[in-house]
């Protein structure tokens, strides 16, 4: 996530989460769209089920911006990391030493990261080496945004503790992968006519005889899918707690297809989601303006098969 969404709240937190995509569902809600011509009445949404393991605080990144971009001035990470963090980096500086020098260095930074870790393996996948990434922190100025940080670090922070039912989120992912394909299917290229000569599936030219030289926006063939996608203002359906929802399952008979058993908590987002089950799918608070307040949609039935 290159670009985070400026939020004027009071309370810092932080602005992103992960998950990892398990399947599709469907939920019969009532349409609370107002001014639409289905507003009232039963609608069968397309669902996608994301399963939301803790992610753990490991550390605080500070950047510093400059004429030559930003850059990262100062890095502390927490105490008694997990072993499997190993196989990623290896965190040698002592807490101490890292938080004063970032109070020292805290006055010239610009703003705040969190460095946070998601394991696959703490949801029943093979992989047991963790996904690393940065989030951005909501806060009035720097000192609110490293405050927090500094007060959640090592500890592990949950779905509900960032996003909340009914609201819109935006979700990155990884699209399912095709190899190489040609320019019919990859562009869009119209077919040529079959009296054409010597290939039907081809585009008609190249380019001209001189310049000798094919232009970019020339139709190619060419890696297809796995593509990294953003898809904007996903809304959430449900969010599950383990420690409310114990009995509820959202799992079919013998589990999701390519994924298994959902457990721990989940959020459902309405619609689809890039990419195929296990893998790692970020979210993000909206960066653009949704103008509507966020009410729970109305639930009725849970499709499962």
């Amino acid at each position: 996530m290159r670009t985070w969404p400026q939020l004027a709240a009071e309370k810092s937190s932080l602005l992103g989460f992960a998950g990892f995509k398990a399947g599709g569902i469907q939920i019969l809600t009532i349409d609370d769209r107002e001014k639409t011509p289905n507003f009232g009445k039963q609608l069968l949404n397309a669902a996608t089920v994301i399963a939301t393991p803790p992610i753990r605080i490991i550390g605080i990144r500070g950047y510093k911006r400059d004429l030559y971009g930003q850059h990262a001035i100062f890095d502390v990470y927490a105490k008694d990391l997990p072993k499997e963090l190993s196989r990623k980096f290896d965190a040698k500086k002592s807490v101490d030493d890292g938080l004063s020098k970032a109070e020292s260095l805290l006055d010239s930074a610009t703003h705040v990261m969190a460095l946070v870790a998601v394991s696959p393996n703490s949801i029943g996948l093979a992989q047991k080496v963790p996904f690393v990434f940065e989030v951005a922190v909501s806060g009035e100025d720097v000192r609110s945004q490293y405050d927090y940080v500094r007060g959640i670090l090592g500890k592990e922070i949950k779905i509900t503790d960032v996003f909340q039912i009914g609201q819109n989120i935006d979700v990155f992912g990884i699209t399912r992968g095709k190899g190489i394909e040609g320019p019919i299917t990859r562009f869009g290229v119209k077919r040529k006519q079959h009296k054409s000569r010597k290939s039907v599936r081809a585009v008609g030219t190249l380019g001209p005889i001189s310049p000798a030289v094919v232009m970019y926006t020339v139709a190619r063939q060419g890696q297809r899918g796995f593509h990294q996608r953003t898809e904007y203002n996903k809304r959430i359906l449900i969010i599950s707690n383990t420690d409310k929802d114990a009995q509820n399952s959202i799992n079919p008979p013998g589990g999701f297809k390519h994924f298994g058993l959902v457990r721990g908590d989940y959020i459902v987002v309405r619609g689809s989601v890039p990419g195929v089950p296990k893998r790692l799918v970020k979210m993000r608070q909206p960066i653009r303006s949704v103008s509507k307040k966020v009410l729970e949609p109305k639930v009725l039935e849970v499709v499962v098969r």
